[in-house]
């Protein structure tokens, strides 16, 4: 058993898939930082980023909803900044009463929340659609050529690389022991919470001690196989004219969200 839900990678013969992997990183972080900066309230610019999006979204052959629907999921954590709602001063639009607090909207913080609500969406959805056309290793490679420090691109790699192999070993576990505390037909297998907790506990035990031993052995395999602390990948990673071109493009419209958002 294989274990891929790590892999949001989709093959498809696209424009957007046989772009150099240095260039669609630097538009993806550009298109990011472009929507943090967008001042509040910049809705033509939104809708404009968002075209963007999905024009991008049709180009791949993914779906022009493709990064809709899977970036519905990160909103619950764009939450974390509703206390703007209460905290920037403005006209009061209702309060809440909770216990003896009084929480009072003002106008000023529902659109400072909404804006930021937009703009984690926004760049949720790039962030979505970067690594749908990206082969992870062309990932980490276009970073190195953008001379991000090795040392983080080989521990994201290796990172990737080994949560497919310690999740295969998790399952292995878990059918381990499955099958040493059957039950009768109808019957819940195992014992009670403390002896579930008890098995959860030596399991992950296991699974440190079983990781560890395999770091040590596949770190000795690479050192005999001549790694020196560079990944290798089997795409040249040359700029081509097209490459060029669609950097200029993505530049422009990003300036002309910018434009859109302050004038």
């Amino acid at each position: 058993m294989h274990f891929d839900a790590f892999d949001r990678y989709h093959e498809r013969e696209s424009f957007l898939h046989h772009l150099d992997p240095r260039v669609k990183v630097v538009i993806a972080i550009l298109f990011i930082v472009s929507n943090a900066l967008l001042p509040d309230g910049a809705w033509d610019a939104f809708l404009f980023a968002w075209a963007f999006v999905l024009i991008a979204n049709v180009v791949s052959k993914l779906g022009v909803g493709y990064t809709f629907k899977r970036s519905i999921i990160a909103l619950p954590f764009a939450l974390v900044a509703i206390t703007v709602l209460f905290s920037i001063p403005g006209k009061p639009v209702f309060s809440l009463q909770f216990l003896m607090w009084n929480f009072t909207v003002t106008d000023m913080g529902l659109l400072r929340f909404v804006s930021i609500l937009i703009r984690s969406w926004l760049s949720v959805q790039m962030a979505i659609l970067l690594v749908s056309v990206t082969r992870f290793p062309d990932l980490i490679h276009a970073l190195e050529h953008l001379r991000v420090p090795a040392v983080l691109t080989t521990i994201i790699a290796f990172l990737y690389r080994y949560l497919f192999v310690l999740t295969d070993e998790v399952f292995r576990l878990l059918r381990a022991r499955e099958a040493r505390s059957a039950a009768a037909a109808g019957s819940r297998s195992g014992g009670g919470v403390a002896w579930r907790a008890r098995v959860a506990g030596n399991m992950a035990g296991q699974l440190f001690l079983r990781s560890y031993e395999r770091s040590d052995r596949i770190y000795n395999a690479m050192v005999a196989r001549g790694y020196v602390g560079h990944l290798y990948t089997l795409n040249p990673h040359e700029m081509k004219s097209s490459d060029y071109y669609v950097s200029a493009l993505a530049v422009a419209l990003i300036f002309i969200t910018q434009m859109l958002g302050r004038f």
